[in-house]
């Protein structure tokens, strides 16, 4: 909101007119994201230590992963704070895009802080129970996405459904979209969940799949922009560049900690938060199945947990040696450090090809 009392002051001197640049504000959210993510963690990691508030480690998985029983969660927490704060700082809150981000960052890491919560203190790996956790976030899902379609999108053919690798192919699917909304939202969410299971692996890949999305929220609110890439302009999305490097600087600030081995865990409160955030970013933004590329080791970390119970159900055995598919790796002799590097390069690949399919068309 500081944002709110140094602009106008433009008028006076020239100086503030720097703050109407979305470009400096993002800068200027993800230092201090990142800074106090920095300085937040190492008190945060000890007092979680103290009151034992560790991450739950399976025993049927990978027998390298028992050596990380004790390593604190709720690590999204901090990030998420230090979100918050940077945009108090430098976010523009007469922004609806903005409010909608907010609210779905914080109703995701709700839920998230709840099912952390539960597995800490009945000591177990059973949280929300599977069905109330689903239903909380089908219905944060459904909120954001019907005041996507009849707010955000009023004015920009809500029900459309953009193609990649084409100029000017939509699909319009009609109030159709709300559903469609509210199971992409969902599945982003859970995706980023099951993902979360490797130290900075999620966070490595969501960098990527963010950055990409900054991009593409600066280029969608740029008139010039968007008629030159043939993106649909839609105005004062730009704004989201900010949120954007606000999340970036966030997660920065937790990969020092979180890197193998990780002192800390993001634990639900973070990554369904973070899978919510960008599915939503990419509705706003009309990029709904460009995200599916550049999110695209996501989606395959879901894809192997879906194939593995089907082909489980049908056969009696397994298709995989374990879901998700970076425990598939790690079985078949992989150290972990190589798992994480090689899934961080193949997400920054499809981030680089979503990214590259604008000029194609």
């Amino acid at each position: 909101m500081l944002y709110h009392f140094l602009y106008p002051l433009a008028k006076e001197l020239t100086f503030f007119n720097i703050f109407g640049y979305i470009t400096f504000r993002a800068i200027i959210a993800f230092v201090i994201a990142f800074i106090f993510c920095i300085f937040a963690f190492p008190p945060f990691i000890r007092k979680m230590k103290a009151i034992k508030a560790a991450q739950i480690i399976r025993d049927d998985g990978p027998q390298t992963h028992l050596a990380k029983v004790g390593t604190p969660t709720m690590g999204g927490l901090i990030i998420i704070f230090g979100m918050l704060i940077s945009l108090l700082i430098c976010g523009n809150f007469a922004n609806f895009y903005v409010i909608v981000m907010i609210f779905c960052t914080i109703g995701f890491a709700l839920i998230g802080f709840l099912d952390d919560y539960l597995k800490i203190s009945r000591k177990s790996s059973d949280g929300l129970h599977a069905k109330f956790k689903l239903i909380s976030q089908i219905l944060m899902a459904t909120v954001i996405t019907i005041f996507i379609y009849l707010i955000i999108g009023k004015d920009n053919n809500p029900g459309d459904i953009h193609i990649p690798f084409f100029k000017d192919l939509h699909i319009n699917i009609s109030w159709f979209y709300i559903p469609f909304g509210v199971f992409f939202i969902t599945a982003f969410s859970n995706a980023v969940n099951l993902t979360d299971g490797l130290d900075g692996l999620a966070g490595g890949m969501l960098v990527a799949v963010t950055v990409c999305l900054g991009l593409l929220c600066y280029i969608t609110g740029h008139k010039d922009m968007a008629e030159y890439l043939y993106i649909k302009f839609i105005p004062l999305s730009g704004e989201l560049l900010v949120y954007c490097f606000a999340m970036i600087g966030g997660l920065c600030g937790f990969l020092w900690y979180n890197t193998n081995p990780a002192e800390i865990f993001m634990g639900d409160t973070g990554s369904l938060s973070f899978g919510g955030i960008i599915a939503t970013i990419a509705m706003m933004i009309k990029q709904e199945l460009l995200l599916v590329i550049m999110a695209g080791v996501f989606v395959a970390e879901t894809f192997s947990v879906i194939i593995q119970v089907l082909h489980y159900k049908r056969t009696g055995k397994r298709f995989f040696k374990m879901a998700p598919l970076h425990h598939h790796f790690e079985l078949k002799g992989w150290p972990e450090s190589k798992v994480i590097t090689r899934f961080w390069i193949v997400s920054a690949l499809c981030a680089l090809l979503a990214l590259g399919s604008l000029k194609i068309r």
